[in-house]
């Protein structure tokens, strides 16, 4: 249940790519990607992007406090082509992302199966019976004081996984209402995880494409 929607009007709707088969948006945070069930959270990067084009078709998300990249389909070849990709792992996603602490080595990967957590949703948990098989690397990048700042790339594309497989390592996201202790909750005024890069193939032409969006925090 989201209380309090507020989401953000400037910009509106941040357009960084367009042709005839894609359209590339920078999502900032707090605004959701698709529509909610409730009339007052209608609002979303879905909601604004379909005012544009009618026909859009959403091919991935972020979560609402997640910022960055996403990419839509303007017609349904490219939004089946592109969700194939998605599904078969063949584009590349990199975030950033503000941590609690300071990991014991530059580089490491994460792999613990994930499932929703259902008496709590939309939170999901770490579980070796019936979760899904789930794979992060990540590589510090700066460390200052008790926070470090990360790359975090995503191999599979769980609901949450960035953010749980931070926290079960020790190491939080800054900011996160759902998965950090409450230092590192306290710590940063929004979520500070944002999708900073994504490459894939172009759906008409099969050329590799890649965007980028400066990390906002």
């Amino acid at each position: 249940m989201l209380l309090n929607y507020n989401p953000p009007t400037e910009p509106y709707l941040k357009i960084l790519y367009q042709d005839e088969d894609i359209v590339v948006c920078d999502k900032p945070s707090g605004l959701l990607s698709v529509r909610g069930k409730a009339p007052e959270h209608q609002d979303s990067l879905q909601a604004r992007a379909n005012r544009v084009w009618p026909n859009l078709g959403i091919v991935h998300r972020l979560d609402m406090s997640t910022s960055g990249l996403m990419v839509m389909a303007l017609n349904k070849p490219a939004l089946r082509a592109l969700s194939r990709q998605f599904q078969d792992r063949q584009t590349q996603k990199n975030y950033i992302a503000n941590i609690w602490g300071e990991p014991d080595s530059a580089k490491g990967i994460v792999e613990l199966p994930l499932i929703c957590d259902w008496p709590n949703k939309p939170k999901q948990k770490v579980c070796f019976e019936k979760g899904k098989a789930s794979k992060t690397l990540w590589r510090v990048l700066q460390q200052k004081g008790n926070q470090s700042r990360v790359e975090l790339t995503p191999i599979t594309g769980r609901t949450h996984q960035l953010r749980v497989h931070m926290a079960e390592i020790g190491h939080p996201i800054l900011g996160d209402k759902f998965y950090a202790h409450q230092s590192a909750f306290d710590a940063a005024a929004r979520l500070q995880l944002h999708a900073h890069k994504l490459t894939i193939f172009h759906p008409g032409t099969g050329e590799p494409l890649s965007f980028e969006s400066p990390c906002p925090f």
